[in-house]
């Protein structure tokens, strides 16, 4: 059994995916605070993520009765 191990070509690279991960986030979330578009490429289509409810806005809260 043969297992494939991921080599880091340089030090720097290995923060690189979770940096990217954590500016996307922030990004989807300062557009849906400022009701603004954010778009991605998506299965060959320009789409607003902006609108999509997947991560809750912080700070705001909803009453339930």
């Amino acid at each position: 059994m043969s297992r494939k191990t991921k080599m880091l070509l340089n030090a720097e690279f290995a923060g690189i995916d979770a940096a990217l991960k954590r500016a996307a986030k922030a990004a989807h979330l300062l557009a849906r605070k400022t009701k603004t578009p954010c778009y991605i490429w998506k299965d060959g289509q320009i789409v607003d993520i902006s609108t999509k409810q997947n991560t809750p806005v912080q700070g705001k809260r909803t009453s339930q009765s």
